[in-house]
């Protein structure tokens, strides 16, 4: 099945890098679940609001505007039955394989919350961060 992204998906990545358009588009096609770009740029002041809730565990977050103006970052919701499946990381990971897969063919650097150092293994982190995407480098 093929998936495309919402208005709302779209709006969402307008102050995205466009590196992180490209592959975020790519992996809405390829993808073997649906999901919804469920933040892109932040302010300052949503930003805290997240490390102060402890979904986030930084103030050096890239979805603030970065050198550029643009966010570096993205978080992608897996949209399945009409609903956000908070409760099941392997949903998460579809996604995610839909996204480094997309990054691979793109030559983009990517890494993913739900594995920060890359090495293929979600279990040796203490934070996972399941819906979040950044660029490397840019």
């Amino acid at each position: 099945m093929s998936y495309r992204l919402s208005n709302r998906s779209l709006s969402n990545l307008k102050q995205c890098h466009p590196q992180l358009c490209i592959v975020v588009t790519r992996a809405i096609q390829i993808s073997r679940v649906d999901f919804i770009v469920g933040a892109g740029i932040r302010s300052i002041e949503e930003q805290r609001e997240n490390v102060r809730k402890g979904v986030s565990k930084t103030m050096n977050s890239k979805h603030l505007p970065q050198e550029d103006g643009l966010s570096h970052a993205v978080d992608l919701w897996p949209w399945v039955n009409g609903d956000i499946p908070w409760d099941e990381f392997s949903v998460f990971r579809c996604v995610a394989d839909a996204m480094l897969q997309a990054a691979q063919e793109l030559d983009v650097e990517l890494r993913w919350g739900g594995d920060w150092d890359r090495d293929g293994d979600s279990s040796d982190h203490d934070f996972l961060d399941g819906p979040h995407f950044e660029l490397v480098s840019v």
